[in-house]
């Protein structure tokens, strides 16, 4: 069927074919970002709740060396 079309159609069906699978790459790509983003966004809502956690907690700033000693010195 391929010999019955005209040079020009041969052509412009491969370049069809080359823009659908160019469209199928956009496409999952852009899957994959929004995927991506999601975990960011999710990444970054973590680490905020942890600097809540260790602002909320009641460890001194400045600590002895001393009281991280194990307990048979």
């Amino acid at each position: 069927m391929e010999e019955d079309l005209d040079p020009i159609e041969r052509r412009l069906t491969a370049l069809e074919i080359k823009a659908s699978y160019g469209e199928d790459l956009l496409d999952r790509l852009n899957e994959i970002v929004v995927r991506q983003q999601a975990q960011i966004d999710r990444l970054l809502r973590e680490a905020a709740l942890w600097r809540q956690q260790a602002d909320a907690e009641d460890t001194p700033a400045v600590r002895s060396l001393r009281d991280e000693l194990p307990p048979h010195y």
